[in-house]
């Protein structure tokens, strides 16, 4: 990664119970023996991704992507699986080095099609491996960077290879998943994947004095919860590589409320397994298969449940887009703008952390990513999506609390409140995402500022 943007290589020891499950059904596998251990992300190897932010030296001391070879541990050393709980080892599983061994993109690729023969990949999951090596390198060498060949060779190689794990073993994740930080680094894995993607000489932090508030706020024990749109599925990245320099406490400790296909389509997952989660059904999906509907819910009440546990510690920030889903272009203009609010959303959020016992407080937070990765046009529901990529500047902003008080003085019944509440915090998104739009894609860059936005890049 990037020497401007310094990381934080705080390790969290895992409490999570997250469990492994059967082989699913729809995806054909051998049963495969024994166990390989794997290895925290070393940090020299780290290093040598760069970012695009302007410096006056971008030399890579770059690696063939034989060395990712060394981010999984040798049989010999014992270390427990990634997905094992704190309770014990889960039985391991013996986990072929194909993709960690490739010196070149045609050993790579070659390595797809010697793992579908070998009956470890299935077809479909192949076809959609190749086209993300393809759309990511074309991503990545549109950045210009000289070690591109090299930094696409790393990344895919290790992706691949977390993709064939979870293919072999599936993961399952518990309502509340902490991120997956040892012995395999799953968070650093996340941010050496897309930070290639992130041109941070044309992408802006707005009001990073409200982060730094916040960041006290948590100090202090108090509760966070950030009132966002969302664009896409690499926002708790693009959120992480952003703060990681100034506010590597809120980069790496965010909650997100994270819908099931991110912790369902195998292509995904990997990187889900990174980030702290609370993990739900998006309304946008609730009825696709009817007689799930009733599992559902019960799934999100204990979700729920487990962040009210949560919430009582204090000290903690939560990410939630009331939307339900990820913001789409305007059909007639092609125009993105968030996604209007749920105000029952926002108004669970809000009783959740009154209810907590501790000081609490809600930020509207506005993102710009949708460009390095969009979504479809529509929303699908088949698991699977093609994933589009792209090289682009970003923008994240966050405004002053907004407390309820402050918006319903006006009204008379408590609906009316609520729906008051959600609409100032959706205005307060919407404002912000114009100042990061004027200064992204209107090339405005700093001068797009404005009293309530102050734009900064504090990784130049």
């Amino acid at each position: 990664m990037s020497t401007s943007l310094p990381l934080s290589f705080c390790r969290f020891r895992g409490t999570s119970t997250s469990t492994r499950a059967p082989y699913p059904p729809t995806l054909k596998c051998s049963s495969l023996p024994s166990s390989v251990p794997y290895s925290l992300i070393p940090v020299q190897p780290l290093l040598l991704f760069r970012s695009t932010s302007k410096t006056t030296s971008r030399s890579f001391s770059c690696v063939k992507a034989k060395a990712m070879a060394d981010l999984v541990q040798d049989k010999e050393s014992g270390a427990p699986a990634a997905g094992s709980s704190g309770g014990g080892r889960r039985p391991e599983v013996e986990h072929s080095r194909t993709f960690l061994e490739a010196r070149s993109e045609q050993e790579l690729l070659s390595g797809i099609r010697k793992e579908v023969e070998a009956k470890r990949l299935p077809p479909n999951a192949a076809a959609g491996m190749e086209e993300l090596y393809q759309n990511y390198r074309n991503a990545v060498f549109q950045s210009g960077d000289p070690a591109a060949a090299e930094i696409v060779l790393s990344n895919m190689a290790v992706a691949f290879d977390r993709v064939l794990l979870e293919l072999e073993d599936p993961f399952v994740f518990e309502p509340y998943h902490k991120a997956l930080r040892e012995p395999f680094d799953y968070y650093m894995f996340g941010q050496n994947y897309i930070r290639p993607l992130v041109d941070f000489r044309n992408s802006y932090l707005g009001n990073l004095s409200v982060f730094n508030e916040i960041e006290e706020k948590l100090k202090q024990g108090h509760n966070v919860v950030l009132i966002s749109n969302h664009q896409s599925e690499a926002d708790p990245a693009i959120i992480a590589l952003l703060l990681e320099k100034t506010n590597p406490h809120i980069a790496e400790n965010i909650i997100y409320v994270a819908g099931d296909r991110v912790i369902t389509d195998p292509l995904c997952k990997p990187f889900s397994m990174g980030r702290n989660l609370i993990c739900v059904y998006s309304k946008k999906h609730m009825y696709d298969v009817p007689e799930h509907v009733e599992m559902k819910r019960r799934a999100n009440t204990r979700s729920l449940k487990e962040m009210a546990l949560l919430l009582r510690d204090g000290s903690k920030i939560v990410w939630i887009a009331p939307s339900g889903g990820r913001d789409r272009p305007d059909s007639l203009t092609e125009e993105w703008y968030p996604e209007p609010f749920d105000f029952s959303s926002v108004d669970n959020m809000r009783r959740l952390i009154r209810r907590s016992g501790a000081a609490a407080h809600l930020y509207p937070l506005a993102l710009l990513c949708y460009d390095i990765m969009p979504p479809p046009p529509k929303v699908e529901k088949e698991i699977g999506e093609k994933r589009i990529i792209a090289f682009h500047g970003v923008g994240l902003s966050v405004a002053p609390k907004i407390c309820p008080l402050e918006t319903s003085a006006a009204c008379k019944k408590s609906e009316e409140a609520k729906d008051a509440y959600a609409q100032a915090l959706y205005r307060s998104v919407t404002e912000q995402y114009n100042v990061l739009k004027r200064a992204i894609h209107g090339k405005q860059g700093l001068e797009a500022s404005t009293a309530g936005v102050f734009l900064s890049q504090p990784w130049t």
